[in-house]
């Protein structure tokens, strides 16, 4: 079984992170996004503190499936520089890992 990888992006409306988690899960580059409630973030930009309203995605895959969902996440996101953050997941429901690893087998780069 693959690694499997959660994967953090935010998008800045509510529209274009549905667009996007249905994509990649379409593209089996995820088996799963979650699309979270709105927040507000903070961050230094181009010399200066902005803050925005964000959608943040947690995206469920594997390793082997990173490098597919990375690229489409790139092409697709509005931001200049989009955060993609991949966080490995140390354990959980062995059932559920094997899904993931099932859904995301035949993504390619």
């Amino acid at each position: 079984m693959n690694e499997t990888l959660l994967v953090i992006t935010s998008l800045p409306d509510a529209s274009s992170a549905a667009r996007l988690a249905k994509q990649l899960v379409e593209s089996r580059a995820a088996a799963c996004v979650n699309q979270l409630a709105t927040c507000n973030s903070t961050y230094h930009w181009q010399g200066k503190i902005e803050t925005a309203t964000e959608v943040p995605l947690l995206i469920k895959t594997t390793r082997a499936a990173y490098p597919h969902l990375e690229k489409l996440i790139s092409m697709a996101h509005p931001y200049e520089l989009p955060e993609i953050i991949a966080v490995p997941v140390i354990a959980g429901l062995p059932a559920y890992l094997g899904w993931i690893d099932n859904e995301t087998m035949i993504a390619k780069d």
